[in-house]
């Protein structure tokens, strides 16, 4: 009886009767395509039209069945025997009348037997690494992917291993939690505030994300350890408030949040804590734009910021960016934000503040872009990031670039554009604001690869530069739209469909507005793709409206130049 085992965690590799499968025999993607799929399958059976449909969603049932016979074949061949795929029935199995021995499934059987007896930590070494690196854009090997990475970190979860847990999932509250614990039942009154402190970083206030009450509280029990020589600092006291005010913002408790991050505001301008004081800012300014109140607020906090210290304007325009850029976002948000910049130009000025003189420029730079102005745009945005270097704002000066490198492209200068992106990406990656300018990088720089292969490599070189990153939704969205364009164009439709769903969510959450039109412009490049002539045809037209709407005529343009190529049959 035929033995054929089949490694899947870290990689794909297959010995038939102890003999291993040399690569070059799957040189035919999709006979090892078929294999592994199989091999996932129940008992190692599939039927027929499941795997066309899983591996040629776009073909036709007769080019989808002639495409399988061929894969079967190249697969018997691979694995030296005619007997190896069974395709007698409308099931197709692998090896039916042999033994099939699958890593992953062996993994999957010990690691639940060892959660029942409460014994995880030896299964756990066995992961070799996520299923299938290499096919990390199939979406038959998605949902098996996620349930085993799950399954790992739950192991490494119940063995108490919360070291391991956070070198997967930063973020991960459970783990933080358990080495706080620890560490309050040794009285390492330190390590309990650095453990919280590293919590908060990883959850990021900017993004409207805390700590739980119960992490909280260990927090809280930990300051109240403090004796004379260490009582609770101001900077800890303002990191509990601020902790405080995150539960309540996302609990609905409006008016206590506000009244919480006033107090964590307030403390510390009062002990000089510049980045407490712009998180501050931040939880107050997404509560104010919920409320519709936002400019007025931010103006406000502006304007007292540049009276009191020019370097607590920095932390209160980082605090207010990615809320100014939701803004000019908005149906026709730039028109307003123009006169809004022009206004705060003068506050600035008047208070001789570098950061406040940098943003109004980026502002009104980004209004000049949007509007198709690109000679002023080019200009006010250099002056923009030329301030805030000067000024040492990270954040400011990095999108000021950015924004620039969008006019680059706009202009036609592709090479000048990537060199400008590639120049930032690093400073992008050690921001403060790094969740927001990171995939808003990899989103031009995916645009400015084109509509070819190249296109397609920049978006998994993203893909795995933002694995394990915090990433702002809002600010995901040009990424997503990009990838989904790239995948369309070079015939990859599954993950087209897949980042465009991942992007109609997101834009559902705001309605109108630039995002709304670069979703019909991505559902207009995945019809086309399909061949689908007279929908993409009509959705590109449907994005050039609304961009045109919001006053964006390059946009707009470039959706009906678009549309315009698209030959309908007759």
């Amino acid at each position: 009886m035929t033995v054929c085992d089949i490694a899947l965690l870290g990689g794909f590799a297959v010995r038939v009767d102890g003999r291993s499968v040399p690569d070059h025999q799957w040189r035919h993607t999709r006979a090892a395509e078929l294999v592994k799929m199989l091999a996932l399958a129940d008992r190692r059976r599939m039927n027929r039209e499941q795997v066309i449909d899983q591996l040629w969603p776009d073909l036709d049932p007769a080019a989808g069945a002639a495409n399988l016979r061929k894969a079967m074949h190249f697969a018997r061949r691979a694995l030296g025997s005619p007997d190896a795929i069974d395709s007698r029935s409308e099931m197709i199995a692998l090896f039916p009348n042999g033994t099939v021995v699958v890593d992953a499934e062996v993994f999957e059987t010990g690691a639940r037997r060892a959660l029942a007896a409460r014994a995880g930590y030896g299964v756990a070494d066995s992961y070799a690494g996520d299923l299938l690196p290499e096919d990390r854009y199939a979406s038959w090997a998605e949902e098996p992917r996620d349930r085993l990475r799950a399954l790992r970190l739950e192991l490494l979860r119940s063995a108490g291993l919360w070291q391991r847990v956070l070198a997967i999932d930063p973020t991960d509250e459970q783990a933080h939690r358990g080495l706080m614990r620890s560490a309050l039942e040794a009285g390492d009154r330190a390590a309990v505030v650095r453990q919280f402190e590293l919590l908060r970083r990883h959850l990021r206030a900017d993004l409207g994300v805390g700590p739980d009450r119960t992490s909280i509280e260990l927090y809280e029990k930990a300051l109240a350890m403090g004796t004379a020589t260490t009582a609770p600092t101001a900077r800890e006291l303002t990191q509990s408030l601020l902790a405080r005010a995150l539960v309540q913002l996302n609990s609905g408790d409006h008016d206590a949040c506000e009244r919480t991050a006033q107090r964590a505001r307030s403390l510390a301008i009062e002990s000089g804590l510049g980045r407490e004081m712009g998180e501050a800012s931040a939880v107050l300014g997404i509560l104010a734009n919920m409320r519709g109140g936002w400019p007025e607020l931010f103006r406000a906090e502006f304007a007292d910021s540049v009276r009191r210290d020019p370097e607590l304007a920095g932390h209160v325009l980082d605090a207010h960016l990615c809320l100014a850029e939701f803004s000019l976002y908005s149906a026709a948000g730039h028109e307003w934000i123009g006169e809004y910049a022009e206004s705060l130009r003068s506050t600035a000025q008047t208070a001789d503040s570098i950061p406040g003189r940098a943003m109004a420029e980026l502002l009104l730079g980004e209004s000049a872009l949007f509007s198709a102005r690109l000679g002023e745009a080019r200009s006010r945005l250099a002056a923009a990031a030329a301030l805030y270097e000067h000024g040492g704002t990270v954040s400011g000066h990095v999108l000021s670039r950015l924004r620039l490198a969008e006019a680059m492209l706009a202009s036609g200068e592709r090479s000048a554009a990537v060199g400008e992106l590639k120049g930032i990406l690093p400073l992008a990656e050690k921001g403060w604001l790094e969740p927001h300018l990171v995939v808003r990088t990899y989103a031009i720089l995916v645009e400015a690869a084109g509509a070819g292969p190249s296109a397609v490599r920049q978006v998994e070189r993203a893909d795995r530069a933002l694995v394990g990153r915090n990433v702002c939704p809002p600010c995901s969205l040009g990424y997503l739209v990009a990838a989904a364009k790239a995948f369309a164009n070079t015939g990859h439709h599954d993950q087209a469909r897949r980042r465009l769903t991942d992007a109609e969510r997101l834009a559902g959450m705001w309605p109108g507005g630039a995002w709304q039109a670069a979703v019909w412009e991505a559902r207009g490049a995945l019809r086309r793709a399909a061949g689908d002539a007279e929908r993409a045809h009509s959705f590109y037209l449907e994005a050039a409206d609304r961009f045109d709407e919001v006053g964006r005529p390059l946009d707009r343009d470039r959706c009906r130049s678009q549309a315009a190529s698209v030959t309908i049959p007759e």
